[in-house]
C-alpha cells in the first residue's frame, strides 16, 4: 500500500489506493478544503488523481504558483462554458493561461458587445456558485473528434484530428460543459471566486492571417479576491502612469505614423534624455571606459563573421550601394571588435573597455511597438569589456557593483537577477560555454546575491546575468545584462599577446545597465507618474511674477538661478499669480518661485515645492544651497 512522503519529510501509510485529497483530508479539514491540485514526484496532478504506489506528494493551494495557474486555467474553461450557455452558436477554440490570467477565443456570428462582456461574467459567477465538479475522462481520438463534431464544435475538432491516432485524449467535464485538455484543474467550479473580463480582442484562427478571424476574451483570475483587488488596483495606477499619455501632457515626445517606432524627442524630453546620458557617460569614465563611435552602417560581411546575419537578419534595415549588401547596425559589438582589432595587444592592455551611446536600428514587427518601450530606433549604454579569462571574475564583479549604484540613485533598489545559460540554437563548443556559466555563476554566488535560472535563453554567442527592476507598483522590467562571449572575438579575429608570447583570444563581455535609453526613460516617466526627482526634472524651477513692477526683480532672479546651472524658466505672463501656480503644477515642475513686491523689496523669494509645502521667504543663496544637496542626493 502506498507510502506518501510530505515536503517537510513526513510520511503518511495507507492501507489503500488513496487520491491527493484524500491525503489532504488526512492532514486535516482546512488543508483539504484549500486543495486545489497535487504534485507527484514533481510532476502537477488533479486533486482527484489516484496515488497507488510510494510518491512524494506537495499539495498544491491557491497560495502556490501552479495553483494560481490552475485557477487561470479553470478560469478559462468557465468563461467557455458561460459562453456556450449564453450563446449556444458560439465555437469554442482555444483558452491558454497568459502572465496574470487567461484567454479564450471564440468564433460567433456577430461581434461581443461590452454588455455581453459583463453578461458573460455574471453567469461565470453563477457557475461557480453551483459548485460543479470537474472530472477528466479519458477517450479514444476518433470517439472525441466525432463527439466534437456532432455538437458543432468543428474547431475542437480540427485540434483533436490534429492529435496522432491511438492517442488518449484528456476531457475535462463540468456540469453540461465537455473541453479538450490535459489538464490539471480544479477539482470543482467553487473554487474560482477571485476573476474579471478584461477586454475583447481579435486573432485568427491557429495566429495565421489567411484563417478566420476569431474574437478573444481577455481576463484574469486569482487566488483570492484580495489579490484580484491588487492588481486592478495596479492596472489603473499603471493607467494613470502611461508613458505615452504623460510624455503628451507634459510635452516630452511623441511618435507618428511618418516615423513608425522612431522618436520625436521636444526640449523638455530631451532635457531628459541628456541627464541620463551625461550620468552614465561620467559612471563610465570613473569606471576605466573609452567612449567610442562606430558607423551607423557595415557590409553585410562582418554581420556574417560574426553570426548575427544568420540569426537577426530578419530584424535588420538593410540597403545597397555599389553593389554591396549593407546593414543599418542593429547592435554595436561586431563594430567594436574592429576598434580592438586596430593595432597589436598584448595581455598588459587588458582589460579594455569600449563604451558607446549607439544609435540602433531592429525592424520589429509593427504591432509589438509600444511608446518608448518598443521603438524600431533606440540607443543603448553599451560597452564591450575585453579580457583574458583570470580577469572575468573581477570585472563581472564590478560591473555588478555599478550597475546597483546606478540602480539606487534612480530609486531602484528591488532587483531581480536571473543566469541564462546555453539555447539550443548556438555558436561555440560546450566546453566554452560550460567555462562561461560557470563564470558567472561563480562571480553571482561571490557576492551573494540570490538568483534564478534560466534555462536556454542565453545569447546564441554566449550566457548572460539579466537584472530586472521592479517598479512602485510591482511591475518588473528587465533593464541591465552582462554576456559572456567565447566565440565572437576569434570569429572576428581578435587576439592578444599572452605572458609565454602566444597568440590568444580575448574574452569578450558583453555589458549594459540601463539598456534601451527611450525604454529606460519610458520606465522613469511611469515610476515617477512624470514628477521626477529634481535632478532629472526637465524644468527644475519656474520664477513667476504676481505684477509687471516685479518682472525686472524676477529676470534677476531667473538669472542667476540659470549661471548657477538650474534649468529655470520664467514666466511674466500678465495672469493671475493662482492660474499660474496651478498650469506650472500641472506640468509637475520641482520649485516654483513667487516674487511679489514684499519679495522685491527684501530681495528675497517665496518657494512653493511641487509637494504643495510653502517653504515661506527665503534668500536665493539658501535656495540654491537646498537645490544643490537635493540633486546630490538624487532624493
Amino acid at each position: 500500500m502506498p507510502v506518501v512522503t510530505l515536503p517537510d519529510g513526513s510520511k503518511r501509510e495507507f492501507d489503500q489506493v488513496v487520491t491527493v485529497l484524500d491525503v489532504a483530508r488526512s492532514i486535516g479539514s482546512g488543508l483539504a478544503k484549500a486543495t486545489l491540485a497535487g504534485k507527484l514526484d514533481g510532476k502537477v496532478v488533479d486533486a482527484n488523481a489516484v496515488i497507488d504506489s510510494d510518491v512524494s506528494l506537495q499539495i498544491i493551494t491557491a497560495k502556490d504558483e501552479e495553483g494560481v495557474d490552475i485557477i487561470r486555467h479553470s478560469t478559462a474553461h468557465l468563461l467557455a462554458y458561460a459562453v456556450k450557455e449564453l450563446f449556444p452558436g458560439a465555437q469554442v477554440t482555444i483558452g491558454p493561461v497568459i502572465e496574470n490570467g487567461f484567454y479564450y477565443d471564440f468564433s460567433f456570428e456577430r461581434p461581443f458587445t461590452p454588455e455581453d462582456l459583463e453578461a458573460i461574467e455574471s453567469k461565470m459567477f453563477e457557475l461557480a456558485q453551483k459548485d460543479e465538479a470537474v472530472t477528466r475522462e479519458v477517450w479514444d481520438r476518433d470517439k472525441a473528434v466525432a463527439f466534437f463534431h456532432s455538437i458543432g464544435e468543428k474547431y475542437k475538432a480540427e485540434i483533436i484530428a490534429s492529435i496522432p491516432a491511438g492517442d488518449e485524449i484528456g476531457l475535462y467535464r463540468e456540469g453540461k460543459f465537455v473541453d479538450l485538455c490535459r489538464g490539471p484543474h480544479v477539482p470543482s467550479t467553487g473554487k474560482l471566486q477571485a476573476f474579471k473580463l478584461m477586454k475583447i480582442a481579435g486573432a485568427y484562427w491557429r495566429g495565421d492571417s489567411n484563417n478566420e478571424m476569431l474574437q478573444r476574451i481577455y481576463g484574469t483570475a486569482w487566488g483570492d479576491k484580495k489579490d484580484l483587488q491588487a492588481y486592478l488596483h495596479r492596472l489603473e495606477e499603471a493607467e494613470k502612469r502611461d508613458h505615452r499619455k504623460l510624455g503628451k501632457a507634459l510635452g516630452l515626445f511623441h511618435a507618428q505614423e511618418e516615423a513608425p517606432g522612431m522618436v520625436f524627442w521636444h526640449e523638455k524630453g530631451w532635457a531628459i534624455y541628456q541627464q541620463v546620458e551625461q550620468y552614465i557617460r561620467e559612471k563610465l569614465r570613473l569606471k576605466g571606459y573609452g567612449e567610442v563611435r562606430t558607423p551607423q552602417i557595415v557590409d553585410r560581411s562582418l554581420w556574417e563573421k560574426s553570426g548575427h546575419w544568420d540569426k537577426f537578419s530578419a530584424g535588420m534595415f538593410t540597403t545597397h550601394s555599389e553593389n554591396r549588401d549593407y546593414a543599418i547596425k542593429p547592435m554595436n559589438c561586431p563594430c567594436h571588435v574592429q576598434i580592438y582589432n586596430q593595432g597589436l595587444k598584448s595581455y598588459r592592455d587588458l582589460p579594455i573597455r569600449l563604451a558607446e551611446f549607439g544609435s540602433c536600428h531592429r525592424n520589429e514587427p509593427s504591432g509589438t511597438l509600444h511608446g518608448l518601450m518598443r521603438v524600431r530606433n533606440f540607443v543603448q549604454d553599451d560597452a564591450h569589456i575585453f579580457c583574458t579569462e583570470s580577469q572575468i571574475q573581477d570585472e563581472v564583479s564590478d560591473f555588478i557593483d555599478l550597475l546597483f549604484e546606478v540602480y539606487k540613485d534612480f530609486g531602484f533598489e528591488d532587483v531581480i537577477i536571473k543566469l541564462s545559460t546555453r539555447p539550443e540554437n548556438r555558436v561555440g563548443d560546450d566546453a566554452s560555454w560550460d567555462k562561461a556559466e560557470s563564470a558567472l555563476e561563480l562571480a553571482l554566488n561571490n557576492k551573494s546575491l540570490a538568483w534564478d535560472l534560466q534555462p536556454g535563453e542565453g545569447a546564441f554567442y554566449g550566457p548572460k546575468i539579466e537584472f530586472s527592476l521592479k517598479d512602485c507598483i510591482g511591475r518588473v522590467w528587465q533593464c541591465g545584462t552582462i554576456q559572456v562571449d567565447f566565440s565572437m572575438p576569434g570569429r572576428l579575429g581578435a587576439t592578444y599577446i599572452a605572458e609565454d608570447s602566444s597568440r590568444q583570444v580575448p574574452v569578450m563581455l558583453h555589458r549594459a545597465i540601463l539598456g534601451s535609453l527611450e525604454r529606460f526613460i519610458g520606465i522613469l516617466i511611469e515610476q515617477h507618474a512624470g514628477t521626477f526627482p529634481l535632478w532629472l526634472s526637465p524644468i527644475q524651477v519656474v520664477v513667476l511674477s504676481i505684477t509687471d513692477r516685479q518682472a525686472e526683480y524676477a529676470e534677476k532672479v531667473a538669472l542667476d538661478l540659470e549661471k548657477q546651472g538650474f534649468r529655470t524658466k520664467i514666466d511674466l505672463r500678465n495672469e493671475k499669480i493662482g492660474f499660474k501656480i496651478r498650469e506650472h503644477s500641472m506640468q509637475r515642475i520641482p520649485y516654483l518661485v513667487i516674487i511679489g513686491d514684499k519679495e522685491l523689496e527684501n530681495q528675497a523669494i517665496t518657494v512653493r515645492s511641487q509637494k504643495g509645502e510653502d517653504l515661506g521667504s527665503l534668500a536665493i543663496k539658501d535656495f540654491t544651497q537646498r537645490l544643490s544637496r537635493e540633486i546630490e542626493d538624487k532624493t
